[in-house]
């Protein structure tokens, strides 16, 4: 049987054009970041502004793959994000499981103090002696460590255990399993897409930080990616022009090129990550548990 193809109205054509065009000034600005990474000194004088790639000039990404910084920031970026990724689940669930239990004693209170994290800080001052006075400063530590759990996303964790039945717990309790074994065994597991959302979050939290490491590091061995694409962009380093001079014969160095090259492969890596985690995010937070 042949399908009738369904007629779009007109509310639904307004629709789609209207989230298209939002899509294309969504979309345009990485669009011109890739554009301009390949173009080169001439190219940016005779055309303008780009619309698409006249020239396909990769001095910008080679230049920045030769600098041994690059490598180092990226070394940190990626066990920052690992190694804070892996703690901020592990603390966050553990917390929101406990937090989720009405039989906690305590419970009230606790709930009060960490909600009260959320109106009123220490203050920049007194945080930065602390993290100093622990000996965190100059270490990678110093990103990991003092955001170790995010206020909001504990709460959000602490609702969505809460809201889960009773009968698996008590199902579990039956058969002699201990709070580490239902939270392991029989909580984690059915929130898979849950939890893939919130390790997502914490990923690019942790990808995209610079501030903790904008005031406590010094050593440029150590500073992480954003650090290093801020270098790029705000002060654009000798070394770094020097070796995209080198790989030209008499041309000038188009330094925006450069400095956009090293905004593509400060995004790519962590936009790599979404099609990995997408299909948790159409599934039901419920899948795989007991129907009442």
């Amino acid at each position: 049987m042949i399908k009738k193809k369904k007629k779009l109205s007109a509310f639904e054509v307004v629709l789609y054009a209207v989230f298209g065009v939002l899509a294309l000034v969504t979309l345009y600005p990485f669009y011109n970041v890739l554009i301009v990474s390949l173009s080169n000194t001439v190219t940016s004088v005779r055309y303008s502004p780009y619309l698409y790639p006249h020239v396909l000039d990769f001095t910008g990404y080679k230049a920045i793959i030769k600098d041994m910084y690059f490598f180092k920031s990226l070394g940190t970026t990626v066990f920052v994000t690992v190694v804070g990724v892996a703690l901020n689940m592990t603390f966050s669930v553990v917390a929101a499981y406990v937090l989720s239990k009405k039989r906690l004693a305590g419970r009230n209170f606790f709930l009060s103090m960490i909600l009260f994290t959320m109106l009123f800080s220490g203050g920049l001052i007194p945080t930065y002696l602390v993290v100093c006075q622990l000996h965190l400063d100059n270490t990678v530590w110093c990103m990991i460590l003092p955001t170790m759990i995010s206020t909001y996303y504990l709460i959000i964790m602490k609702n969505y255990f809460a809201s889960l039945p009773p009968s698996l717990e008590e199902a579990a309790r039956i058969d002699g399993a201990n709070e580490f074994t239902v939270l392991a065994r029989i909580y984690v597991p059915i929130s898979k897409p849950f939890m893939a959302t919130f390790a997502l979050f914490y990923a690019v939290e942790r990808w995209n930080g610079w501030w903790e490491a904008f005031l406590y590091i010094n050593d440029k061995n150590i500073k992480p990616l954003q650090i290093y694409l801020r270098d790029v962009l705000v002060s654009f380093n000798t070394q770094l022009g020097s070796q995209a001079q080198s790989m030209l014969s008499g041309t000038k160095v188009f330094v925006q090129s450069v400095q956009m090259a090293a905004i593509i492969v400060t995004m790519v890596p962590i936009i790599c990550v979404y099609p990995f985690l997408q299909k948790y995010f159409v599934k039901g937070v419920m899948i795989g548990s007991v129907k009442e």
